[in-house]
């Protein structure tokens, strides 16, 4: 060696450049020699070598790996493989730190003390070697090389919120196999690097994740060893790894050798930890941010000086303590442990009788045991290939095929293949020893071919586990920008490169339901690029549909056929409410617009037919002042108002005004004003929409079934929602408002003072027993008290002469007097023929008549017969009685006993003034002293009073000069209200004048 020759030491922390630093020295050089610690590293170094000088000059020296072309000029090895005297221009020694390593120490050790180059040496590795170095290596130079980018802390994360382009680091194989199968199910996948795969199943593997077909990676410390790779985070799932002999915590040096795969090149990087991992404490996470460690003292040593000629002379040399108190002696490897159990047995103790059959043992106990399984398996192993070779000089070809063919198989789980990756990879490395084998390069060969059979096996296995194939070829596809090939089935089924990949709802993707996190991400990217034509010519045909291919939902939800396309929002004006269209971002705001202005256009057309009455208000120039503004008042309720609500304002109306309402369709009822035309099931299911919207609710009520005169009034939904829907709650049960307006017209023509049974015109019209009528009268005010009688027979039934007189008389000759206590009607309204007409002054406590009394049936409903159906007739009974039966004979049967009946008398008990204004002077209101609901020719209980309330010959009136003993005289303290002049317009203008003077 030259005296002039050069040694440097390399020092620095990950990404510096160390290991490309020391490719192109040697490549400066005609020879050149590098060892690196991994396998998996030497052949990553080895290709780059080869592509800058080319395959024939480049020697791989592995245990199990030997390519060494005729011409090699540059050796790429393991530390382990590096030959000695080779005498090349240039050697280095990678990771030099490894020295204080307890397992493998002793062998970096005897190469940075005997290994040189001819004219130059490097040893590459951690400022922590730079005493011990400058110690232990004479005339070495010192080489400082500064971290290429920064390296930060962050932290605990889960593995869910991971950033991609991570590495997630494990010690075992089980937990590295349980994050990549977290990892599957929730970014897609990730590939996995372990120091037992094969190089090219290492290989493939880092493949799918720098392809970026898997943005995370799974990996044990493996990837510490100088593995390149682009890593933007390392997450550490433990901070204890088994060392071979016990557990032990990392430290922080080994820390920083694994977290400095972080940032490559420029690239800043990141390190933190996850899963059941504790924190990394401060000084720890500072010191790796800012590669500052404790040196090294001590490195291990074993004796390189072996003497042969016994093998205890053998064990002696491989015992023996280091000299120099900067080196300590390793602990007890494998290959020694393996010396040491076969010297105890007699057979191999007989054979390894001389120094070269010594030699020979020591060889074979240097066979790596890559299978793992147990001590004595692998001795048994050793001792028979030691056998072998011992007797015949070689291994037996058929013994080699055997052990080969065992392993050639490629079926199997990834548990399955590693063990039989793992049995080949002692073949392999028996295969590279030519004095070994009769055929080196034949059964190097063979082994390598079956080693890569199953790697690719292996790889396989991984990526069906790890990695979701699909999303795998769907992101390379998307990285390299194809274009991707989408078809979309009559079901919305979509497809894209064959794969299915979701479905496609109106304007909106949705995913294959099993993808999730990452591979549910890159499904969607995917399918959306894939889907751009289709959602264009999606949007042409939406925008050219009908309006019958497109409707709401009850919960303002639009929808074209079975999809959903958008939904309603609250706008400005409640009958103009705003579109929101239902399209992916993705698809484009062309498509976006398009399809909100078919909904826009959708909506208000179908507002502008089914509300054309309440628009008609808004756009009637004619109407002026109080009309105008109740016409208004109108629109905003959507066309039904409580008459309650609004009383004051309908007093104030004159004539004229309501009767350029009801050229609009309004109807002045005793209950509801309200459009009839709106109460179609049409719009009211359009109302309750609009109303919900603007009212902001979270839950929007339903319209009843259209039909149904009344529903079931449910707890715990408000009135106003019924009121909106069509319905007024009473009782048990809501009525629909137009069915209690023609209630409401029966009943005026009834004696609600003295008392009244339910007509079955009554009973047809809501459709209900007796029962739940009785119960409906109590929701509207009136007390119903329930009474049993003597079932009148139609063949006993009798009308008396004057009863007869009575009906045959007409309408109009009866006179004001008898109907004083019916309710009565505001001035200019119209009555249904038959009824009373009253005087225009009415009470405060009687609900106020509707302005119009012909009842308006719903659109398609059935005309409700207005006469009672008439009974059955039954056979009549003999009267008989006893003493009309001769003695000594029986009647022929027993006298029924009579068939009883259950009826209700309905009497008016509310406050008939909460609907109506101040009471009118000569009105037939509640006089002075009533209590409530006591009526004219009641008592204090609601009880007729006298023979002329209760009496068959009663009519109702009220006791005064024409009808008995007068009552109490009347006093009041303000002056009695001016009476309104009667329209002579008015159809009844006569007989209210006729009424008006009898008073």
């Amino acid at each position: 060696m030259s005296t002039r020759a050069r040694i440097a030491a390399v020092l620095g922390p990950t990404n510096t450049g160390k290991t490309h630093y020391a490719i192109d020295r040697m490549l400066g050089y005609r020879t050149g020699m590098i060892g690196l610690p991994l396998r998996l590293l030497a052949r990553e170094v080895y290709d780059k070598v080869v592509m800058a000088r080319g395959p024939g000059v480049v020697a791989l020296v592995t245990g199990e790996e030997r390519i060494v072309p005729p011409r090699a000029t540059y050796w790429i090895c393991t530390v382990e493989a590096m030959p000695e005297g080779m005498g090349t221009d240039f050697v280095a020694v990678d990771e030099i730190q490894l020295c204080a390593d307890p397992e493998r120490g002793h062998v970096f050790t005897d190469r940075l003390l005997r290994m040189r180059g001819q004219h130059e040496t490097l040893f590459l590795g951690s400022d922590t070697m730079r005493g011990p170095i400058a110690e232990l290596v004479p005339g070495v130079e010192f080489v400082r090389r500064e971290r290429m980018s920064q390296l930060g802390y962050t932290g605990s994360k889960k593995i869910s919120r991971l950033q991609a382009r991570t590495a997630i680091v494990g010690f075992s194989v089980e937990n590295v196999y349980a994050i990549a199968e977290l990892l599957r199910r929730q970014k897609g996948g990730a590939a996995v690097v372990m120091g037992a795969l094969s190089p090219r199943t290492r290989n493939a593997q880092v493949d799918l994740y720098q392809n970026g077909d898997v943005d995370y990676l799974v990996a044990t410390d493996a990837i510490g060893m100088g593995l390149n790779l682009d890593i933007n985070h390392v997450a550490f799932s433990a901070l204890t790894k088994f060392d071979g002999r016990r557990m032990r915590p990392l430290q922080p040096n080994e820390l920083a050798q694994i977290a400095g795969r972080a940032g490559r090149g420029m690239s800043h990087g990141t390190f933190g930890v996850t899963g059941e991992a504790g924190p990394i404490p401060d000084e720890w996470a500072e010191a790796i941010c800012n590669h500052r460690f404790t040196p090294l003292r001590k490195l291990n040593w074993r004796n390189a000086d072996l003497r042969f000629g016994s093998i205890d002379t053998l064990i002696a040399s491989l015992e023996e303590s280091p000299k120099d108190d900067r080196l300590v002696k390793a602990r007890e490897a494998d290959d020694l442990q393996a010396l040491k159990a076969l010297s105890a047995q007699a057979e191999v103790a007989a054979r390894a009788s001389d120094p070269a059959s010594v030699k020979l043992l020591w060889d074979v106990r240097r066979i790596p045991d890559f299978r793992g399984i147990s001590h004595a398996e692998h001795a048994g192993l050793l001792d028979v290939i030691f056998g072998h070779l011992h007797q015949r000089g070689v291994i037996p070809d058929d013994f080699l095929a055997r052990q080969i063919n065992r392993i050639d198989r490629t079926e199997g789980d990834i548990d399955t293949l590693s063990r039989r990756l793992a049995f080949i990879r002692t073949w392999t490395y028996v295969a590279q020893r030519r004095e070994w084998v009769n055929d080196e390069s034949h059964w190097r060969d063979r082994a390598r071919a079956v080693e890569d059979r199953l790697s690719d096996a292996l790889h396989d296995r991984l990526t069906q586990r790890f990695v979701d194939r699909r999303t795998s070829v769907l992101l390379r596809r998307l990285k390299q920008k194809e274009a991707l090939l989408a078809e979309v089935n009559d079901k919305g089924e979509v497809t894209v490169e064959g794969e299915f990949v979701g479905k496609l709802e109106g304007f909106r993707f949705r995913q294959d339901k099993e993808a999730s996190g990452q591979e549910a991400k890159t499904l969607k990217t995917a399918s959306i690029q894939a889907l751009a034509p289709h959602f264009h010519l999606r949007a042409d045909r939406f925008y050219n549909a009908p309006d019958t291919e497109i409707d709401f939902t009850e919960q303002g939800g639009l929808m074209w056929g079975t999809e959903a396309v958008g939904k309603l929002e609250a706008g400005d004006d409640a009958l103009k409410p705003r579109v929101k269209a239902f399209v992916d971002d993705e698809a484009g705001p062309d498509v976006a617009q398009k399809v909100q202005r078919r909904l826009q256009h959708f909506i208000d057309r179908k507002i502008a037919a089914l509300f054309e009455p309440l628009l008609n208000i808004q756009h009637d120039e004619t109407l002026t002042g109080l009309a105008r503004g109740f016409g208004f008042r109108m629109v905003e309720a959507m066309g039904i108002l409580s008459r309650a609500e609004v009383a004051d304002e309908v007093k104030a109306l004159d004539q004229d005004a309501r009767s350029s309402l009801r050229k609009h369709g309004i109807r002045f009822g005793q209950y509801t004003i309200f459009m009839p035309l709106l109460l179609k099931p049409a719009p009211t299911r359009l109302r309750l929409v609009l109303w919900s919207l603007a009212r902001g609710l979270d839950h929007f009520p339903e319209a009843p079934p259209p039909g149904l005169v009344t529903v079931p009034n449910i707890d715990g939904i408000p009135a106003e929602h019924y009121l909106i829907a069509g319905y007024r709650k009473s009782g048990q049960r809501a009525i629909r408002i137009d069915m209690l307006e023609r209630l409401a017209d029966l009943l005026r023509a009834e004696d609600s003072r003295g008392g009244f049974e339910a007509k079955a015109d009554m009973l047809s019209i809501t459709g209900l027993t007796l029962e739940q009528f009785a119960d409906l009268m109590q929701g509207l005010g009136y007390k119903a008290e329930a009474g049993e009688r003597i079932k009148v027979k139609p063949v006993d039934a009798v009308v008396p002469k004057d009863a007869e007189a009575e009906v045959a008389r007409p309408v109009e000759e009866t006179p004001a007097e008898e109907n004083a206590d019916t309710p009565v009607f505001d001035e200019g309204q119209s009555a249904e023929a038959g009824a009373v007409v009253a005087p225009p002054e009415v009470d405060d406590a009687a609900p106020e008549a509707p302005e119009e009394v012909t009842a308006i049936p719903d659109a398609g409903e059935a005309p409700i017969s207005e006469e009672p159906a008439e009974p059955a007739p039954e056979d009549p009974v003999a009267d008989v009685s006893a003493e009309d039966v001769p003695p000594g004979t029986a009647p022929d049967a027993e006298i029924e006993a009579p068939e009883m009946e259950s009826f209700y008398t309905f009497t008016w008990g509310g406050n008939r003034g909460g609907n109506r204004g101040p009471r009118r002077e000569g009105g037939g209101g509640r006089r002075q002293g009533q209590g409530p609901g006591q009526g004219r020719g009641q008592t204090q209980d609601g009880k007729p009073r006298g023979k002329s309330a209760g009496g068959p010959k009663g009519k109702g009136k009220p006791r005064g000069k024409d009808g008995g003993k007068p009552g109490p005289k009347n006093f009041e303290a303000r002056p009695p209200r001016k009476e309104k002049p009667i329209d002579p317009d008015n159809p009844f203008a006569a007989a209210l004048m006729g009424l008006k003077d009898k008073s």
